[in-house]
This record gives structure tokens, C-alpha cells and sequence, in this order.
């Protein structure tokens, strides 16, 4: 029994790492029971008894990309001193995640949010919960980097937080649109550049030596 339970879960994850590369090209709407079948030669019988509707699969997929984000960026940082290398950290290791990902079409949750951004629905409404909570988790750091007195009183972190975020979404759309190869080393450059000039002297310090920690490569001008 517990053989089969394994093989079960086994066969699982593999059938959502194809979704996950699938639907991060093709779109989750095109994710479908028989597309999924077909892809991996598999019975429509034996992948519905996995997840039983479309919807059950796409929920799924939004899940297995949220586990994989959780271990490869929340994960890699959870050790990190919380504040402004905790925040510096998690947002090379988020552009990291995107830079060598796997799948075809490159960041899976900005390839969802913007073919669902107004689809209402429980899938839309996980992609939006998962993503607002990312977004929480770099406002949350740069509060703290704030208090510390790693960043300037004065700093707007709303308006910090937007910014970060921006620079990785146009790195994802420069490289996967344009073939920027460039593009997540301008990134990296715009994020610490963007912090730089919010932070204090102690801020600068840290930002100085997480650099020295991980060599930033510079883009090809």
C-alpha cells in the first residue's frame, strides 16, 4: 500500500513538471486534461484520477511552481540575517530562480498573472494571493531594514518595493521577449543601485559587503 502511495505521488510531481513547463509557454488556459495526456503519452483516465477537472489541474500547477519558489528563493534565505541582506538575498536568489529556470517560457507566475489578470476565478485568485504574498515578503524586509536603520527614515519602502519588483518583471520580459541575454545582470545592477541610494551608511556597508560575498557579473554595455 504505501509502494503504491509513493508510486502515486511520484507520478504526480512528474505529470506537474510538465504542466509547469507547458503552461509557462503555452498558457494554463491551454493546460487541459487530454493536451497533458497526449504530451506524456499517458491514459486521459489515468491523469483525471490525479486531479479529476481542468480547474484541479491549473490549481495544481499554480501549486507545484508556489513549492519550487518557496525552496529555491524563501528557502535559500531563511538562514540570512533578516533586514537588507536578507532582502538583497532573497531578490538575487528570486532573480536567480527566473535567470535559470528550467521552463520554456521563463517565470511561470508572470506568464499566469498576465493571461489571468482578469479571468475571475479560484485560479486567478491563488495567482494573485501567491504573488501578493511575495510582494509582502520584500515589503516586510524593507520595513525592517528601515527600522535597523539600514535605510533612510525617509524611505518611501512602498515605493522601493514597487520599483524592485519592476526591475525582475522587465528582466523576465526583455530576455524572453527580446532575447536580452543581458538582461537579469541588469537587473541585479538596477536592485542594488535602487537600494544604494536609499540606504544609510550602515545600509551601504552591508550592500558593500553581500557584494563582495557574491560577485554581481556587470552587463555588456
Amino acid at each position: 500500500m504505501r509502494a503504491r502511495t509513493e508510486r502515486g505521488e511520484s507520478s504526480r510531481q512528474m505529470i506537474l513538471e510538465r504542466a509547469l513547463d507547458l503552461s509557462s509557454c503555452e498558457g494554463l488556459e491551454g493546460l487541459t486534461i487530454g493536451r497533458l495526456a497526449q504530451d506524456l503519452d499517458m491514459s486521459k483516465s489515468g491523469l483525471f484520477a490525479h486531479f479529476g477537472s481542468k480547474e484541479a489541474l491549473q490549481i495544481a500547477t499554480v501549486e507545484a511552481a508556489a513549492r519550487k519558489f518557496r525552496e529555491e528563493v524563501l528557502g535559500s534565505v531563511a538562514d540570512t540575517e533578516p533586514g537588507l541582506r536578507r532582502l538583497v538575498a532573497g531578490l538575487e536568489a528570486w532573480i536567480s530562480h527566473i535567470e535559470e529556470s528550467d521552463y520554456t517560457g521563463g517565470c511561470f507566475f508572470v506568464a499566469a498573472a498576465t493571461e489571468f489578470d482578469d479571468r475571475p476565478g479560484p485560479v486567478r485568485d491563488r495567482i494573485a494571493e501567491l504573488s501578493g504574498s511575495w510582494l509582502e515578503w520584500i515589503e516586510k524586509e524593507a520595513h525592517l531594514s528601515r527600522r535597523l536603520g539600514q535605510l533612510e527614515p525617509g524611505a518611501d519602502t512602498k515605493q522601493l518595493v514597487f520599483e524592485l519588483h519592476a526591475f525582475v518583471q522587465e528582466a523576465n520580459w526583455a530576455r524572453q521577449l527580446l532575447g536580452k541575454k543581458e538582461a537579469f545582470s541588469r537587473s541585479r545592477l538596477a536592485v542594488r543601485e535602487r537600494l544604494s541610494r536609499a540606504a544609510t551608511t550602515e545600509g551601504s556597508r552591508i550592500l558593500t559587503g553581500s557584494k563582495r560575498r557574491k560577485v554581481v557579473k556587470q552587463p555588456t554595455r
